[in-house]
């Protein structure tokens, strides 16, 4: 029976009604603003005619977009207007009303040329935006001039910079610029995901949790802001449970970004990375839920800083190409033990450019299962490493069980050697 009485509506008449609605609802939410102590702009009656006056415009002018145009610009003539007349009352005057008016004569414009989903879409999200102004205000002046920079050079090395780098190859490396950047927005990305947790939490969560967020950032810094914090609060037990898990996080964060890059790859280490990090999280909660008579309680450590520094992100990028370039001539010149030695001298510093490197190479030069062992090598030599800063910066009895610790892990970590 709906059906039928669509029917008898000619096709106009149903665009008509979709103006009608569309801009009904925006003026609604106007009146409500109205009625908070002055008069709006426009309400529930002067928005319709808006969406109507759009849809009138663009059914007379055609194909020709100058009449649109000159129509937006009566509708802002007359939001000026209102505008001058509030701030002659208040200085709080604000536009958004004189600017919803703008938007709801294109939209009766959109309705006419048969775009029913954006026209439908740009009133919806124009209303959340409406009703979440008090929302939207209080996270403006909790979120730092810092954040909405961290979060603006994102959407540069994002949205910007990788869409025109060149996505072909050069030199006898094969190297591709494009794949380059690419590794480089991945693991700015995890880091970045990490750090906006750990902001937006606030410490919340205690010791452990900020632990595995630090630990999908950067298990390395994590180990050592851990290790330089139980100086100050003698935790050991909670302190080298929680390095423990930073470090079963390193494993998860890598399985992600292999499996990015290098499904085959993933295939072969997805599996073991992440049974270890499940294991190193779950020991490391168990430890951490350990009794450390005396001890006051540690709620957070602290933050991490921001990971998203353009020199970061171009010395990454130049060190990820410098470990293209130095493993092309470890397996031609030394051969599968000179990709063991530097995979396991790359454990002393940050794994990542090393372990993307991999991820590339294995199209080329080496082997799927070489590359596999030399991931897994890199890891353990970092847990090693990340072992001992435990034992230099922290107490002697939270530096020898985190030591220990790690130590265990990292030889866990060498066992899927036997079989990748």
């Amino acid at each position: 029976m709906f059906k039928d009485i669509l029917q008898l509506i000619p096709p106009e008449g149903l665009k008509i009604i979709l103006v009608l609605l569309l801009s009904f609802l925006v003026g609604l939410d106007r009146e409500e603003h109205s009625t908070e102590g002055h008069k709006s702009f426009g309400g529930v009656r002067t928005f319709p005619i808006f969406g109507l006056v759009g849809y009138a415009m663009a059914l007379l002018s055609g194909d020709q977009v100058l009449p649109v145009a000159l129509g937006l610009l009566v509708v802002g003539g007359f939001g000026m207007l209102s505008y001058w007349f509030k701030r002659d009352r208040t200085e709080e005057a604000g536009t958004t009303t004189e600017v919803s008016a703008l938007a709801i004569y294109l939209v009766g414009a959109l309705v006419f040329k048969g775009q029913f989903w954006i026209a439908t879409t740009l009133v919806v999200i124009h209303l959340f935006l409406l009703e979440l102004k008090s929302g939207l205000e209080g996270m403006a002046k909790r979120l730092a001039p810092t954040e909405v920079i961290a979060f603006t050079k994102f959407l540069l090395l994002t949205a910007v910079i990788l869409p025109v780098v060149p996505n072909r190859e050069f030199t006898a490396f094969q190297i591709n610029p494009f794949k380059t950047w690419l590794v480089v927005v991945a693991v700015s990305a995890v880091s970045y995901g990490s750090y906006v947790l750990q902001k937006t939490l606030g410490g919340k969560g205690g010791i452990f949790l900020s632990a595995l967020l630090g630990g999908a950032y950067s298990s390395t810094v994590t180990t050592v802001v851990l290790a330089k914090q139980s100086a100050r609060e003698h935790r050991p037990n909670a302190i080298s449970g929680s390095i423990l898990a930073a470090s079963g996080m390193m494993y998860l964060r890598m399985a992600a970004l292999v499996g990015l890059f290098n499904r085959e790859l993933l295939f072969k280490l997805g599996p073991a990375f992440c049974l270890l990090g499940l294991i190193a999280v779950l020991g490391g909660w168990i430890w951490s839920r350990r009794n450390d008579d005396g001890a006051e309680k540690m709620d957070q450590i602290e933050t991490a800083r921001n990971p998203l520094e353009l020199k970061a992100a171009f010395l990454f990028a130049a060190i990820f190409l410098g470990m293209l370039l130095i493993t092309h001539l470890a397996v031609t010149h030394l051969g599968t033990g000179g990709v063991y030695s530097l995979a396991a001298i790359m454990g002393l510093s940050d794994v990542d450019p090393f372990i993307m490197g991999m991820t590339q190479t294995t199209a080329g030069s080496t082997p799927v299962h070489v590359a596999s062992i030399a991931i897994l090598i890199a890891a353990s030599s970092n847990n090693l490493v990340k072992g001992c800063y435990a034992r230099f910066f922290s107490d002697s009895s939270t530096g020898r069980r985190s030591l220990v610790l790690l130590v265990i892990l990292a030889l866990l970590g060498l066992i899927p050697a036997w079989w990748v």
